[in-house]
């Protein structure tokens, strides 16, 4: 009885280990996911070619408010061309989840600056998906909202 009893302890404590370390390692991998895409919406507001391509997966989408698409490419593009001044790139309540080797962070953009020199100021709700690859996270699809109207102060 008493081997019987040494036993379940130490299943339960292999579970109790085990179930902590899940969750430490979705802890710390929500906390790279929120890191890497931080670290994405500064290379954009900065035009960084280099970071951008090495962040977007190569199949990446993103689908904008007004349902146009773009690809990595078209991204790439725009970055090189450096058509886009941006003075504010950033997100604000960011959140994000993770399921497995999946991520989605949801956040609140703002952006402000110019293109071609006219200027743009709006904010606009995003989900990002990054997936787990043997490279590490990548940023593979993009959903945006609509511009946020400035009177319901976003």
């Amino acid at each position: 009885m008493r081997m019987k009893s040494l036993l379940a302890f130490t299943l339960v404590i292999l579970v109790i280990v085990g179930a902590t370390k899940e969750a430490r390692s979705s802890v710390d991998d929500e906390e790279a996911v929120a890191a890497l895409d931080t670290e994405y919406q500064a290379a954009v507001k900065n035009n960084d070619v280099a970071t951008i391509d090495r962040i977007l997966a190569d199949d990446f989408v993103l689908v904008t408010g007004l349902g146009k698409t773009y690809s990595k490419r078209d991204l790439l593009q725009e970055a090189r061309s450096k058509r886009m001044h941006y003075e504010r790139q950033e997100d604000s309540q960011q959140k994000v989840r993770v399921w497995g080797d999946t991520a989605v962070v949801t956040a609140l953009l703002w952006a402000k600056g110019t293109l071609h020199g006219k200027a743009f100021d709006y904010k606009l709700w995003f989900s990002d998906i990054y997936l787990k690859t043997e490279k590490g996270w990548r940023y593979v699809f993009a959903q945006a909202s609509t511009r946020i109207p400035e009177a319901s102060g976003g």
